[in-house]
């Protein structure tokens, strides 16, 4: 086959498996792969880290002394150490009728670990929360707000075994895929000559906020089987901002943190000055 052929044939083959990808795109990963959450847009073909390593070779099973349903089940994280069972009731009732909260403690200490499992009674209930309760402030700390995955989610894999979603920038080790840090769509190449690379048109590669309405308004059918609850929750899921937003802000709370910091030690300072200068004067009248 000559060069001239062989590129109509590259051509189309290529346009297709481009069709394909961007058909299979979602923000929000429908089953757990480590190497897919290792990476930014869920495209590496090989870990960039050890953990990666270590959640691909880890075999987990969900823990079976876990009761109740887990579709009905939201995983809140974050929570002030001190924020307590009473005060989650308080907060999480008012979206609906709760059937059980179960608050994690350390098991040497009984210390709360930061995080909790809050199972409602209806799934009208758990939508509304996980829409409206996520970023709420309880008890001076900004909570996150999911679904629980480790018993709905194919593969699930904890962080403690180098998996899981979310993360810090400090640490190296972000994975994406999940409600904090979803994937972002892959990059397309540059426009060519030709479609060759698969660029497309801009209207195909750009994913619209038209788009993104369609994909979060479809019709609910809160009678449908567990198997299609998916797209309901990535409504859920999709809702919130931008990466780069969210970046912006966790720099504009460290930046309010680092002056708050500096005032008090400055206060603290000057309150020691104060008491040096008094202490002193105190001493010459004696």
């Amino acid at each position: 086959m000559t060069r001239e052929a062989e590129q109509p044939v590259l051509h189309h083959t290529n346009t297709l498996w481009q069709k394909e990808t961007m058909n299979d795109w979602a923000p929000i990963a429908k089953e757990y792969d480590p190497l897919k959450a290792g990476s930014i847009d869920g495209t590496d073909e090989e870990p960039h880290d050890r953990a990666i390593w270590r959640a691909m070779l880890a075999r987990y099973v969900p823990n079976k002394g876990v009761t109740g349903d887990p579709h009905l089940t939201l995983f809140v994280a974050r929570l002030n150490l001190q924020t307590t069972e009473e005060k989650l009731k308080e907060v999480f009732s008012r979206y609906g009728d709760i059937r059980k909260i179960r608050l994690v403690r350390d098991l040497v200490t009984g210390f709360s670990k930061g995080y909790a499992f809050i199972e409602y009674k209806e799934e009208r209930a758990l939508l509304k929360a996980h829409r409206d309760a996520n970023r709420l402030v309880i008890d001076q700390h900004e909570i996150f707000v999911d679904f629980e995955l480790e018993r709905t989610l194919k593969g699930w894999i904890p962080r403690r075994l180098g998996g899981g979603f979310g993360g810090k920038k400090e640490s190296g080790q972000l994975r994406f895929g999940g409600r904090d840090r979803p994937f972002r769509k892959p990059i397309n190449l540059p426009n060519m000559k030709n479609d060759f690379y698969g660029e497309g048109s801009a209207e195909k590669r750009n994913w619209s906020r038209e788009g993104t309405r369609d994909w979060r308004t479809r019709d609910r059918d809160h009678e449908r089987s567990r198997d299609k609850r998916w797209p309901e929750r990535e409504r859920s899921w999709a809702w919130g901002e931008s990466e780069r937003e969210r970046d912006s802000k966790e720099e504009r709370s460290r930046g309010r943190e680092r002056k708050d910091r500096d005032r008090k030690d400055r206060d603290r300072d000057r309150s020691r000055e104060r008491d040096t200068k008094k202490q002193r004067e105190d001493d010459k009248h004696r």
